[in-house]
């Protein structure tokens, strides 16, 4: 059943993504790339919650972004006979120099049990890095 509810949630998600406003250009966008058959979510902006899902748009400046990601943990990382876990992470990433007018994006997969998250800037050189601020199983 979390399956299907989660594969929903992308479809959702992705369905979306035809009607992302135009970016500000007095203002910092960052784009969330999760990898495959996962969920990248945008959740906080500097503590106070960002109501759409599916990327940040900020003021220049120092900030910090905290975003839910959501993946499956593979059974030969866990354990014989064990069944794929799913893991609902949130992470978070201060970043001190966004840019007027500039794309970013904010990539994010797993290693096993641990999740990361990356910054590039527009010529993807890397920028930031999350760190993980608490996980749970889905």
């Amino acid at each position: 059943m979390r399956e299907i509810l989660f594969v929903c949630t992308v479809m959702a998600m992705l369905s979306g993504c035809s009607t992302l406003p135009d970016p500000d250009p007095n203002q910092a966008w960052i784009d969330l790339h999760p990898k495959a058959d996962t969920s990248l979510r945008a959740e906080q902006v500097d503590a106070h919650d960002w109501t759409d899902k599916r990327y940040f748009e900020v003021q220049p400046g120092s900030h910090e972004l905290k975003v839910r990601y959501q993946f499956a943990v593979d059974p030969t990382n866990i354990g014989p006979n064990s069944e794929t876990l799913w893991r609902d992470c949130q992470l978070s990433l201060n970043f001190k120099t966004f840019n007027a007018g500039e794309r970013y994006e904010l990539e994010a997969g797993s290693l096993g049990f641990q999740p990361w998250a990356k910054l590039y800037d527009q010529q993807r050189k890397v920028v930031g890095q999350a760190k993980p601020a608490g996980c749970q199983s889905a």
